[in-house]
Parts: structure tokens; C-alpha cells; sequence
């Protein structure tokens, strides 16, 4: 079956589950404020090397490293938006853990994920409408959806920036409860988006297996690229180790989870672009936890 094919198929998933999957990312990223505080930006900010790194690996090297990629290997329109959504997004809720799990700098990656979520607003709706247009195939399919910009920015607000508010107050006003909270929203913000991808896959499973070669391939690639990314903005900017390994992690780990709802909510179920998004939520953290367990064992010098 030719990829293309994937442009024209709608995935099933019922608005009932979108609202859901909409409440749980709220919850999700209520979960990872709950480890922010004024104090750890405040921090990074006195030694800014590896925010600025981070800022630089994830905002503007990852959607260059996809869209070369993308007329490297000439996808269909759905796939080129899904690996575009994918670099769009902001880090993955997970980076945090995955970062200190692998002795990482681990304030670093808790400041450059709140960095990006908040920047999302922004940052998420340029990358799709600036890149999507400039590939044929994508650019015919936002042309198709008539994307809005605004409305986009707007649901990223709702879904990340005002559950990240509430989180960092109540761990201002009540760090005890927040305390309490910290490893339930993390098990829960895993286990949750896991279930969620699973049930995206079974329920359009001939579709997926049909596709899953091509997926399966071309995520990994795409995947590895923005590890190996990440790593060599920490090398070229001459960051400590236990930073290189941070950045790594933050510019490979991305919220699929938000790329998948908008995928649904702004394309329709697109085909080619929720397999992307959806397998990718997947095997980034395959990836990044063998990763993260292999640094473990190793300090950084």
C-alpha cells in the first residue's frame, strides 16, 4: 500500500475519549507543575548555558532535522504533518524523570520543560503552519483543513499553560499536599497516555498494521535523530556532561500526548499523522528509558 493512502483515512476516535484525553493532559501537566518552583528557573537562569542549549536543540535544530528529513525521503502529506507536529510540540511530561534517572541536571530539564510548554503557544502553531506549508503534500492538506492559528494557540493554552498555573500554586501555597502528589500524577501521567495510545491503535488496528513497516522505520529514524541532536548541542556548546545528557533526553522526549489531541481536534484523525504521533509516544520512551538506565550506572565525570 502506497503512504499516500494514509492522507485520505480518518482514524476513529470518538469525542467522548477526546474529552478525556483532553482532561487527563491537563491533569498530566497539573502533575509536572507540582515539581516546578520560582526557585529551580531561578537557578537555571544563573548558569543559562544549557536553557539556552535546550532552547536552541529544541525550538529551532529539531523541526530543521525534520524537515530535512521529510525531502529526504519524501513522505505523504499526513506523515510529513505528523513528523512536523512531532517537533512542534513541547518536551515530553516524562523528560523530568527520565533526566534524573539518568543523573542528569535535572533542574535544567524541569526549567526547559516549563520553558516550552509555556513557549508552545507560540512556538507549536508557527512550526505546523510555517513548515507544513513549505512541503507540497502537507501544505495541500493544511490548505484542505484551513488550519487557524489562533483557535490552535488558544486550546495549548487551556490544555498546558493554565494546568502548569495551578500546579506551581498549589506547590507555592501548599507544598505538603503538593508533596504528596509528586509520584501519583507521575505514575498516573504515564500510565495514562499509554493507555490512551493503546486504545488509538486498537481500535483502527487494520489501518495501523497495514502501515506499520513505514511507521515503525521512519519513527525510529526520526526518533534517533533528535536523541543524537540533542547530545551534539551539548557537545558543540561545550555543556558539562550530566547537561549533554539532560538535553539529550529533553530534545527526544516530546508531548506526543498534546500532538495527538490536535491532531484529532485541529486534522480530522489524520491518518499518516496520528500513527507518527501515537508510535512515537511509544518508542521515545522505550528509547529514553534504555537510555536513561544505561547512564544510571555510569556519574557523570
Amino acid at each position: 500500500m502506497s503512504a499516500d493512502v494514509l492522507d485520505q483515512i480518518r482514524l476513529n476516535f470518538n469525542p467522548a475519549s477526546l474529552w478525556i484525553l483532553n482532561i487527563t493532559l491537563g491533569l498530566v501537566m497539573f502533575g509536572v507543575a507540582l515539581d516546578l518552583r520560582v526557585d529551580d528557573f531561578r537557578r537555571a537562569l544563573a548558569a543559562p548555558r544549557g536553557v539556552v542549549l535546550g532552547v536552541v536543540g529544541q525550538w529551532i535544530g529539531l523541526p530543521l532535522v525534520s524537515f530535512a528529513l521529510i525531502h529526504l525521503i519524501e513522505p505523504g502529506g499526513s506523515i510529513a504533518l505528523g513528523m512536523i507536529m512531532v517537533a512542534a510540540c513541547p518536551g515530553g511530561n516524562t523528560s523530568n524523570f527520565l533526566t534524573h534517572y539518568a543523573r542528569g541536571d535535572t533542574p535544567t530539564s524541569i526549567s526547559l520543560t516549563a520553558l516550552s510548554t509555556l513557549g508552545a503557544v507560540v512556538t507549536t502553531p508557527f512550526h505546523v503552519a510555517f513548515w507544513g506549508s513549505r512541503y507540497a503534500p502537507a501544505a495541500e492538506l493544511l490548505h484542505d483543513i484551513e488550519l487557524d492559528p489562533l483557535r490552535l494557540a488558544f486550546t495549548i493554552a487551556l490544555l498546558l499553560v493554565l494546568p502548569l498555573a495551578l500546579g506551581m500554586g498549589l506547590t507555592a501555597r501548599r507544598p505538603a499536599l503538593a508533596a504528596r502528589l509528586r509520584t501519583p500524577m507521575r505514575r498516573f501521567s504515564i500510565a495514562a497516555f499509554a493507555l490512551f495510545i493503546l486504545a488509538a491503535l486498537a481500535a483502527n488496528i487494520d489501518h495501523f498494521l497495514g502501515y506499520i513497516h513505514l511507521v515503525f522505520a521512519l519513527v525510529a529514524l526520526h526518533n534517533g535523530l533528535a536523541f543524537a541532536l540533542g547530545w551534539l548541542t551539548g557537545h558543540l556548546g561545550r555543556a558539562t556532561l550530566a547537561t549533554r545528557r539532560t538535553l539529550t533526553i529533553e530534545v527526544g522526549i516530546q508531548n506526543t500526548g498534546l500532538g495527538l489531541i490536535l491532531c484529532f481536534d485541529f486534522f480530522a484523525g489524520l491518518g499518516g499523522m496520528a500513527f507518527i504521533l501515537a508510535w512515537w509516544g511509544i518508542w521515545h520512551l522505550i528509547v529514553g528509558l534504555a537510555l536513561a538506565t544505561y547512564w544510571s550506572r555510569r556519574a557523570p565525570a
